[in-house]
């Protein structure tokens, strides 16, 4: 019997459409990943499921779950179907959980709740499930709290806690987006043995189709709210019929060429970097220990070159870059930007970390949402000496949003007026409007559509032949790292592994750790295989 059924489904919000006549279906033991970008209705269609829709919402069609239509359920009916009948994980693992409780009780709150076992039991049971996902408590103790674990172990709870019933259908909205390939490579190899492990049915969202290439079995492909093409994934792959899916397919692998370097004078040279981390008393009596996060770190980046930094969650990438902008002390060794300390003694050189910019994961989050976008990019003319006035300001105003694809007029607007990549633009347009020697980029592009971050990175590689740009690039994402820098640097507990020419680093990896990462990193059947 089909597990569930969606069909014909149509919601409207506030009387705007947002789904049109949706179909889709999952069987016991079936994958089906629902894949599209921002806005095209993968996320409503999975609230739409668990019946967890705005105000204002109304649906029309049908949504059965073992025969049983869920739109004529009431809200009592359903609450006893969310987390035993259908579980969900969700994006943003920090987010769905509550922080002051810990992991062990957060798992045994969906049992207790639907009063599945007595307490005993149900702390017997979130051990099972957390060992299951990976969690055993001898190494990760109930009583630890979310922010104990990192990214990877807290979306690792969530699934548990989703999974602690039993459900026959488990929706996962995007678990793998904000994380390193590993890690997202070890989430989806989960996911997949508890869909055969326990004969369930998982509808996963996602907008990468790199991510579910080799994992669904169904792939829908949605855009503003409809289904443009689905079937079974070695099919689809095999002849995409709608010009939509062929886009997003070749946006996931879209690749750039950036101009060649002209210059071979070092710019930001880092020495035997080392930052340490105290650590807290095991003991009364105990000598405090310390984490070394950043051990030894040496290289140098060229004027004009652009370099990549790659690792797993905890290498030390975000202490480096830190330090780097010197916003992090380190215990020893030295850091120059054009021939001058970022550290004088254990201070910063203000007049040295001004010729730098930073270019952050989340736009919106690095914006303050009360101001223009005249002000939002020109927040940097107060590191100069005399900034730009009068017509000076707005014809600079005025180039940087040109230069990034927006308009002059887009300067009298409000952040949240703009899409995700537009909002991303804009951080880059305040990043270059002081032409600083150096930008770094943390993540830039992570949580952005497929689409959209081919846009970015042409944007780039636009960027590098009008301005000649110095760029730290650092990212979980291999294929972006490949084709957007010239150098690589390979990191892993606090050290550079492998460095080298990104190309050459990639063709022919000599460490064993970068060996693992690219073998972790999903990867899309070649184009030229779609018509075989």
């Amino acid at each position: 019997m089909m597990l569930l059924q969606v069909g014909n489904l149509s919601l409207s919000i506030h009387g705007v459409p947002i789904l049109k006549r949706v179909n889709l279906s999952i069987d016991p033991g079936q994958i089906v990943a629902v894949t599209g970008e921002s806005g095209s209705g993968k996320s409503m269609t999975a609230l739409a499921v668990m019946q967890l829709l705005p105000n204002g919402a109304t649906a029309e069609g049908a949504i059965r779950l073992d025969g049983a239509n869920l739109l004529t359920q009431s809200e009592a009916e359903m609450c006893a179907l969310r987390g035993a009948s259908i579980g969900m994980v969700f994006q943003e693992p920090m987010t769905a959980l509550n922080p002051v409780k810990t992991i062990g009780d957060q798992v045994m709150e969906t049992i207790l709740i639907h009063k599945a076992m007595p307490p005993a039991q149900a702390r017997t049971r979130a051990a099972e499930v957390l060992t299951r996902v990976g969690l055993p408590p001898d190494r990760f103790p109930l009583s630890r709290y979310p922010h104990e674990l990192s990214g990877g172990q807290r979306q690792r709870v969530v699934i548990a806690m989703a999974i602690a019933l039993r459900p026959r259908l488990l929706i996962a909205d995007e678990p793998t987006t904000a994380l390193d390939v590993t890690t997202q490579a070890q989430i989806l190899d989960l996911l997949k043995g508890l869909v055969r492990e326990y004969d369930m049915g998982l509808l996963m969202i996602t907008h990468d189709l790199a991510v579910v290439s080799d994992m669904a079995d169904q792939i829908v492909v949605m855009r503003h709210g409809e289904v443009v093409e689905s079937g079974a994934t070695r099919n689809l792959f095999r002849d995409m019929q709608h010009p939509y899916t062929r886009m997003l397919f070749e946006a996931s692998g879209h690749q750039v060429t950036l101009p060649e370097p002209t210059q071979q004078r070092p710019l930001l040279e880092v020495s035997q970097v080392v930052r340490d981390y105290r650590l807290p008393r095991k003991g009364l009596l105990d000598a405090p220990g310390h984490h070394r996060a950043v051990d030894g770190v040496s290289f140098t980046l060229n004027r004009g070159e652009r370099l990549g930094l790659v690792g797993e969650s905890g290498c030390g990438k975000s202490t480096l870059t830190r330090a780097i902008l010197g916003l992090e002390d380190i215990q020893s060794g030295q850091i120059m930007l054009d021939g001058q300390p970022v550290f004088t003694g254990h201070r910063p050189n203000l007049a040295v970390r001004r010729k730098m910019q930073v270019v952050f994961q989340d736009p919106y989050g690095s914006f303050n949402p009360r101001h223009r976008v005249a002000r939002l990019i020109t927040e940097p003319f107060h590191l100069l000496e005399t900034p730009p006035k009068g017509s000076e300001r707005q014809d600079r105003i005025a180039e940087m949003l040109t230069a990034v694809g927006l308009g002059p007029d887009d300067a009298g607007k409000y952040i949240h007026e703009f899409s995700g990549g537009q909002r991303q633009r804009i951080a880059i347009a305040r990043a270059l409007i002081i032409q600083p020697e150096l930008i770094l980029f943390d993540e830039a592009v992570s949580a952005l559509d497929v689409s959209v971050r081919a846009q970015i990175l042409d944007l780039l590689a636009e960027l590098c032949e009008a301005y000649d740009l110095t760029y730290l690039f650092i990212s979980h994402d291999l294929s972006v790292v490949r084709t957007i820098t010239d150098h690589v640097l390979v990191m892993q507990s606090g050290r550079i592994v492998e460095q080298g020419r990104t190309e050459q680093v990639f063709s022919d990896p000599q460490h064993s750790y970068t060996q693992t990462l690219i073998a972790a990193a999903p990867q899309l059947p070649e184009i030229g295989k779609l018509s075989a």
